[in-house]
């Protein structure tokens, strides 16, 4: 961290952490110490093998955000289902997303969870989590965008046909975006989520503005 550490990711189901653990405990107080944000996956982990999903529900981030730390969590968890532990340790499955937006609600997370947008507009992701994030204007201020490369590199993973379909996506622009995915994916994965609409609502531009919440501390003040 004293070298320049900007953010630490994480993928618990499949590394094995539980962040609700006490054993992370002396890392989280290291992590706010420093102000180092942690990038943490959320929800159903299938880009790489994960052996215990369960350490993937948002509802376990209570405890780094209990230790000041600033919890950034990935894909806004729009993927897969969790148990809700609000109702006890065998409560129902519940939608990821469902939890990750609860937590998002209780006002003592304010300035401390965040959900990053990568991988949103994916076609396994692309449906009514990514149109409530669009239309959670109150969250924008909260939201990071994240390219999740080189996945919008990958072909089947992603299709503008689809999002016009679903009516994120104006029919108009479709060939403009198909031309800069050829070009660019990189390029592309940033134009379509501008370009994404939904109830006439839109990111707002903050959301596309991530350096100062990457800077140290004292740059940020």
């Amino acid at each position: 961290m004293r070298a320049g550490a900007r953010a630490v990711k994480w993928l618990p189901a499949a590394m094995g952490i539980d962040p609700a653990s006490v054993r992370c405990d002396r890392f989280y107080q290291a992590l706010a110490r420093h102000d180092v944000p942690l990038i943490t996956h959320a929800g159903l982990e299938r880009a790489v093998d994960a052996d215990v999903q369960e350490y993937g529900n948002p509802l376990r981030l209570r405890r780094p955000l209990e230790h000041g730390v600033r919890v950034v969590v990935a894909h806004c968890a729009s993927m897969g289902q969790d148990r809700d532990l609000d109702r006890g340790p065998e409560g129902p499955a519940t939608d990821s997303f469902e939890l990750f937006a609860r937590m998002m609600d209780e006002p003592r997370w304010q300035g401390r969870l965040f959900g990053d947008i990568s991988a949103m507009t994916q076609l396994n992701r692309a449906g009514p989590a990514l149109a409530r994030v669009i239309e959670r204007d109150d969250w924008h201020a909260r939201l990071l965008n994240g390219s999740d490369y080189p996945l919008p590199g990958v072909m089947p993973l992603y299709s503008v046909d689809y999002l016009v379909e679903q009516g994120f996506v104006a029919r108009a622009a479709a060939s403009v975006l198909k031309d800069i995915r050829s070009h660019n994916p990189l390029l592309f994965d940033f134009v379509v989520k501008r370009a994404l609409r939904w109830k006439g609502k839109r990111f707002a531009d903050s959301v596309f503005q991530t350096r100062a919440f990457f800077e140290a501390k004292a740059v940020r003040k």
